[in-house]
């Protein structure tokens, strides 16, 4: 599949967390870093998403906010 998101890291997912409707998806980019994403439980298991499936992460928003 092509995206034209530009955000786009290859990782593995480290941790999910099933909830009723949501779930919390730990995935590591790279060596101590990772992202977290929260998806509905029936894309985790429509997608097969366990510990240890390779996976992408792909980022696409109109905003991002930090604050230090």
């Amino acid at each position: 599949m092509a995206l034209s998101a530009r955000n786009q890291f290859k990782g593995k997912v480290k941790d999910v967390k099933k909830g009723m409707v949501m779930a919390e998806v730990t995935v590591e980019v790279a060596p101590g870093v990772d992202i977290v994403a929260a998806i509905t439980t029936s894309s985790v298991d429509r997608l097969g998403l366990a510990a240890g499936k390779e996976t992408a992460v792909v980022i696409k928003a109109t905003s991002v906010m930090l604050d230090a």
